[in-house]
């Protein structure tokens, strides 16, 4: 039974023995490397050692020789100069003075006649304001047969219309996978808004000034009658001349300043809004008359059109309407205008 233990244990040491004495574990020696050398004193080992020092170059520069000096003193001889001549030169003859010249003939010029009394100066036209809208230039808008919350831009002719707008996608010739060839598409035009005729027109670039309305002529006094007496004709032509005096006054008082009506001007024209008139209303041109009060605020029972141009009854009423507003609504708080000049600004006619 231990035949294999023992057949076991027999190869083992076997297998041991020749590790051990059979070469198994031993190996070549390496090669060494050696190098010659040779034996030098330390004398020999500093000389080696030290730098050979280069001797200090030497500049060679040639220096250049001197000119040669010609030392010869010039022959200066020993006599004076010729004194010059000193004598003074010959006078000139004077010319005798002209003779006074003969203003015998000459003729004083006329004497102004200069007047005592001062020109009557002609009292300056009323004051008009005009007010012009600022109208900018914009883009018209197209009208469309669709409307959407989103405007849409026209596409061009040869684009075909569809529900979703999409590119054209080319086919690509160097793409390894096929690609789908579409074909471009463009939404139907569209607008927020239906565009009308009335949107298509654009307001006046200008309004024209009516022309100025004749003066009045002051009606002739009647004749008194025959039953009247001297004295009571004579105090009712006194009383009508101061009447007529009165009334054809000129404004006392400095003129406004161009400044001062275009301050007004701008002033009406912040509370001017023409947004809610039609085309035919905003080419009507009216002249609105006012009355002011001391404090530049507008009396409203004075307010009323003189006269218009460009549109119909409707029309023409509107564009008084818009005007009478902004005049109520801007001189609430009263006009920037001076207190100085009230006589001035008292009647104002403006143009809209």
């Amino acid at each position: 039974m231990n035949t294999g233990q023992i057949i076991s244990g027999a190869g083992h040491l076997g297998l041991i023995g020749w590790a051990l004495f059979g070469g198994l574990f031993s190996s070549e020696p390496l090669p060494m490397e050696t190098t010659d050398v040779s034996m030098i004193s330390g004398e020999e080992f500093a000389a080696l050692l030290t730098v050979e020092q280069s001797p200090d170059a030497v500049a060679i520069i040639e220096t250049p020789e001197l000119p040669q000096i010609d030392e010869a003193v010039p022959d200066l001889s020993s006599t004076a100069d010729d004194t010059p001549d000193l004598s003074q030169p010959d006078t000139t003859q004077e010319t005798p003075p002209d003779d006074a010249p003969d203003v015998s003939e000459i003729t004083p010029p006329d004497v102004a006649d200069v007047s005592d009394e001062a020109p009557q100066l002609l009292p300056p036209n009323e004051d008009v304001a005009i007010m012009v809208p600022e109208i900018s230039e914009r883009p018209r808008e197209r009208p469309a047969n669709r409307v959407a919350p989103t405007p849409v831009a026209p596409s061009e002719p040869d684009v075909r219309i569809d529900d979703v707008a999409q590119p054209e996608v080319a086919p690509d010739e160097t793409a390894e996978t096929p690609q789908d060839v579409t074909e471009e598409t463009a939404q139907e035009a569209a607008n927020t808004r239906i565009v009308t005729e009335a949107d298509e027109l654009d307001p006046p670039s200008r309004s024209l000034r009516p022309k100025s309305r004749p003066t009045r002529r002051p009606e002739p006094a009647e004749e008194p009658q025959e039953t009247q007496t001297t004295e009571n004709t004579d105090s009712v032509n006194d009383a009508l001349q101061e009447a007529l005096a009165t009334n054809t006054s000129p404004p006392s008082g400095p003129p406004m300043t161009r400044g001062e009506k275009d301050a007004m001007r701008l002033a009406i024209q912040q509370c001017w809004n023409v947004g809610a008139l039609s085309s035919e209303a905003l080419r009507t041109t009216v002249v609105v008359a006012v009355s002011m009060t001391t404090d530049a605020k507008p009396v409203l029972s004075s307010i009323k059109q003189l006269s218009a141009s460009g549109g119909t009854g409707a029309a023409t009423k509107q564009a008084y309407e818009a005007a009478r507003r902004a005049i109520i609504i801007c001189g609430k708080t009263g006009y920037d205008l001076p207190r100085d000049k009230y006589d001035r600004w008292r009647n104002i006619e403006i143009t809209f």
